[in-house]
């Protein structure tokens, strides 16, 4: 997937778009901005399959009066977390521009899809769609972080009470069974806290 790039480099985008008139003026717009590779779902029926089987690098939905529950389809079937979603309505449409966003759609415009603001548009949600990733990534990295830090202090506890040794000890002997293993320490501790609990 090439959402490194932005909207200069050659991008697969999906646009999902009824109106046959307004989705040859995007095609077009968006063939004058690059050589892309542009498929236009009219139907949103069996939306989700469509967009998987296009691979895209992002997905453009243009709607004119949007409902709640026509937004959660669209949304969860446009996989915001997993691709940028640009979401263009034709009016003010309530708190849906809220829920819009907090489903991650990484850009939501209001008074619809014009053509000449497809490349800023389509630029800001890439770059809003990285940004919010990497955030998503440091998240789960300290969670996991954080998860695997209570197994170890778990470990040294049940070392420090079956050996008699104090906290550094423990940890020097999780750390010495890690490196003769050749496994992480949290690794280890995790076996240690499982089989205590076979045991207990």
């Amino acid at each position: 997937m090439a959402i490194g790039k932005d909207m200069s480099g050659t991008l697969t985008i999906v646009v999902v778009e009824e109106d046959r008139d307004r989705a040859v003026a995007i095609v077009d717009a968006l063939m004058d901005s690059g050589d892309h590779e542009v498929h236009v779902i009219a139907d949103p029926s069996g939306l989700a399959r469509k967009i998987a089987a296009h691979a895209p690098d992002i997905v453009l939905i243009d709607i004119d009066h949007p409902t709640r529950d026509m937004m959660e389809e669209l949304t969860l079937a446009s996989g915001p977390l997993d691709r940028p979603v640009a979401m263009f309505v034709s009016g003010a449409a309530g708190g849906l521009a809220q829920a819009a966003i907090e489903s991650g759609v990484s850009a939501y415009v209001v008074d619809g899809l014009a053509p000449d603001r497809l490349k800023p548009v389509i630029d800001t949600a890439i770059a809003r769609f990285r940004m919010f990733r990497q955030m998503r990534t440091e998240l789960a990295e300290t969670r996991r972080a954080l998860e695997e830090r209570k197994v170890i202090d778990r470990a040294k506890g049940l070392l420090m009470k079956a050996k008699g040794i104090d906290e550094d000890a423990a940890y020097a002997l999780l750390r010495k069974t890690a490196m003769d293993q050749g496994r992480r320490v949290a690794e280890v501790a995790e076996a240690l806290v499982t089989a205590s609990g076979l045991l207990s």
